[in-house]
């Protein structure tokens, strides 16, 4: 007999008026907001325009939420393309079924079109809103709460969660491994923050601490559960991919301290003066051009249209003097 449990909602949806405002959904949008709303933070305070971090969101998440469903969808395809079951429910995401490593990697690929778009580079923005995604994660996985999921083994601890009898669960109570994961998410980002602010992560490192944190945490909580999942060589399929990016992200850490030391200056550049900067550059070479072109044209003549220093004919070379004719027919006949 427990003496203590954490409850379970009876209902996952809260109903306001004829809207119905699902848990799991609401968790996850809350969570956005928050992670937008300190990733804006460090990005001001890293040198970057308020906005920016919000902007760049506008194209991470839509893709990470895909990401995330796809992700869910192929490693538990059984619960949508198998006998008996719906494939139209793998669309129903307001039920729960988001694969966190399917949402950050599509959600990358958002980022870094956001980030084209805006001339900035990819893993400074990355590092300004690593603790943000860690916090939305920790809210996030209240929404498994709601729907009573994700949790662990069998327990009769103070904290075991309540159960009720439903689809594919058992009454009872268990380890309420979306707490023990909300809890240690929130202990990444005090972690990622703490070691930013310590040793001035720059160019992915901040982030890349995060996922390996993550990573380290999921690991164990993963080994907890019970729902069903495919395993590989004894392990469940999440172990095994926790195990996999831990490893890359830590590679990444320490290959990137190597070729790429220290923090950007500069995350953002003023656009503004970047194009006057080009102005400046395309006048420059304007003038250059004018004088190449004025080097190399032809030197003048110094004499042409000085009547003064025209060449003359010689002596007795103009026959239009009469004087000089007269002497000439003299001589003429001085030699005859």
């Amino acid at each position: 007999m427990n003496l203590a449990s954490i409850p379970s909602p009876s209902t996952g949806v809260i109903e306001l008026g004829p809207i119905p405002l699902r848990g799991y959904a609401f968790c996850i949008i809350i969570g956005v907001f928050v992670a937008v709303w300190i990733g804006n933070k460090r990005w001001v305070a890293r040198g970057g325009k308020a906005g920016t971090v919000a902007d760049i969101a506008v194209w991470a998440v839509p893709f990470g939420l895909v990401g995330g469903r796809l992700y869910h969808v192929i490693t538990d395809y059984q619960l949508y393309f198998s006998e008996g079951q719906s494939w139209v429910d793998a669309f129903k995401i307001w039920e729960g079924g988001l694969g966190i490593w399917g949402a950050i990697a599509l959600g990358a690929v958002g980022a870094w079109i956001g980030c084209r778009r805006r001339g900035i580079p990819l893993p400074a923005w990355a590092d300004a809103l690593a603790p943000g995604i860690a916090v939305a994660q920790a809210i996030g996985r209240w929404g498994n709460w709601f729907n009573q999921e994700l949790y662990g083994r069998p327990t009769d601890l103070p904290w075991a969660l309540e159960i009720s009898e439903g689809p594919n669960r058992v009454a009872g109570t268990y380890h309420p491994t979306f707490l023990y994961e909300s809890l240690w998410c929130i202990g990444v980002a005090l972690l990622v923050i703490w070691a930013d602010r310590r040793f001035k992560l720059g160019h992915g490192r901040a982030f890349a601490l995060y996922v390996a944190a993550y990573c380290t945490g999921r690991g164990w909580i993963e080994y907890m559960r019970v729902d069903e999942a495919h395993h590989v060589l004894g392990l469940r399929l999440n172990v095994w991919t926790a195990i996999i990016v831990f490893a890359l992200a830590v590679a990444y850490i320490v290959i990137s301290a190597k070729l790429r030391p220290g923090r950007e200056e500069i995350v953002e550049p003023d656009k503004d003066a970047v194009a006057a900067g080009k102005a400046d550059e395309k006048k420059d070479e304007k003038k250059d051009e004018k004088k190449d072109d004025a080097s190399d044209a032809p030197e003048a003549d110094a004499t042409d249209g000085d009547p003064l220093t025209k060449d003359t004919p010689e002596d007795g070379a103009d026959d239009s003097d009469p004087l000089k004719k007269k002497d000439t027919a003299a001589e003429a006949a001085d030699k005859s």
